[in-house]
């Protein structure tokens, strides 16, 4: 997952999980929140960004660029 490899933002969650949020090969932008695991990762759940959310995201990107 594209996302995951080359997250925009990865933040630590709640309960040991993580949130990366970024762009897919397609262009769209999912957070995909999942738990790091010795063999691998576990996916809890990923969804497309959207509207206000989206809006933000592109907006802490633009200032990190800065």
């Amino acid at each position: 997952m594209g996302v995951l490899a080359h997250p925009g933002e990865d933040r630590l969650g709640h309960d040991g999980a993580r949130v990366a949020i970024g762009p897919t090969r397609a262009g769209r932008y999912l957070r995909v929140v999942y738990v790091p695991e010795p063999n691998g990762i576990f996916v809890i759940k990923a969804y497309d960004l959207s509207g206000k959310v989206l809006t933000a995201y592109r907006r802490r990107m633009r200032r990190r660029k800065r």
